[in-house]
């Protein structure tokens, strides 16, 4: 399934039998084929999941001071709140 780096285009996977009948109920009320169950559940687990970039602190580099890290550079913070 993975080889080098690049996820193959035919995946082969085994379901237990919750995930069988959720699959199956799946493509009966939908009307759609297993394939397509399966890359619209995947899609909708990518956009829950969005990017894997890292976490940034909201609104830093968003006051007058143009000071870009000052919510989180432990220099700046130094004696804060004594």
């Amino acid at each position: 399934m993975y080889y080098n780096g690049v996820v193959k285009a035919n995946v082969q996977a085994r379901l237990d039998r919750e995930a069988r009948a959720a699959l199956e109920s799946l493509v009966r009320r939908l009307d759609w084929s297993p394939s397509r169950v399966v890359r619209e559940g995947l899609r909708l687990l990518a956009a829950c999941y969005g990017t894997t970039s890292r976490r940034k602190v909201i609104g830093i580099g968003r006051f007058a001071s143009n000071v870009s890290d000052l919510g989180s550079n432990k220099r700046h913070l130094k004696g804060f709140g004594r």
